[in-house]
């Protein structure tokens, strides 16, 4: 028998815009104020993720 698998990530529809904020301030807390290419990656993902929330 074959079961199909969720691809939503339902804990990040779950996050608020704020929370989602709190999280990108920290990354560029982390990365002393220049992201390298994997936390550009992460900082974009972020952005879009706050943006749909912001907007909802």
């Amino acid at each position: 028998m074959l079961h199909s698998m969720s691809t939503t990530v339902e804990t990040a529809s779950e996050r608020s815009a704020a929370e989602i904020n709190e999280e990108i301030r920290a990354l560029w807390r982390r990365a002393g104020g220049t992201l390298n290419t994997e936390q550009r990656e992460e900082y974009q993902r972020l952005v879009m993720e706050w943006a749909d929330r912001a907007s909802a």
